[in-house]
């Protein structure tokens, strides 16, 4: 693994590459996130999700702007070649809205998981176990690790 720019991790292991963003937080269901703002924090996959999604053909949320949300809690769905995932919360507190530019561009997921593809807003607390980026490296090394031992 070798570093980039300062504000950013170069990450490549097996066929796997990608640059993830120094200053965010990132849990082991690989999702990112992101400061925004007192209390609000900007939600989105990483690359290593949409790569395992596949090209996403659609997604929803199950609530509303201002809606109460817990970590953990399904708040929508997502909808890939390879998969259909339910979309979980990792920030507690009130959802804030989806990304009104995803919801006309879906690509944008895969094109750009780190700038404008990401998925939502919440106001409130990340989920206590999310972890930083070198932390996110050690669990991006251990999923590869496992899915190689599957072949």
């Amino acid at each position: 693994m070798a570093s980039g720019p300062p504000d950013s991790i170069r990450y490549k292991r097996s066929r796997f590459s990608t640059r993830l963003p120094a200053e965010r937080l990132y849990t082991g269901s690989h999702f990112w996130i992101a400061f925004q703002g007192p209390d609000l924090w900007r939600v989105g996959f990483t690359k290593f999700a949409t790569r395992m999604l596949g090209e996403l053909v659609e997604y929803g949320f199950e609530v509303k702007s201002g809606d109460p949300v817990q970590v953990g809690q399904v708040i929508g769905w997502i909808e890939g070649f390879k998969a259909l995932s339910d979309l979980y919360c990792v920030v507690e507190g009130h959802f804030q809205g989806g990304n009104p530019d995803v919801e006309n561009n879906i690509a944008l997921i895969h094109t750009d998981p780190y700038g404008k593809g990401w998925l939502y807003l919440v106001k409130g607390t990340p989920e206590a176990n999310s972890v930083d980026v070198r932390g996110y490296v050690e669990i991006l090394d251990r999923t590869i690790d496992k899915i190689q031992g599957q072949h």
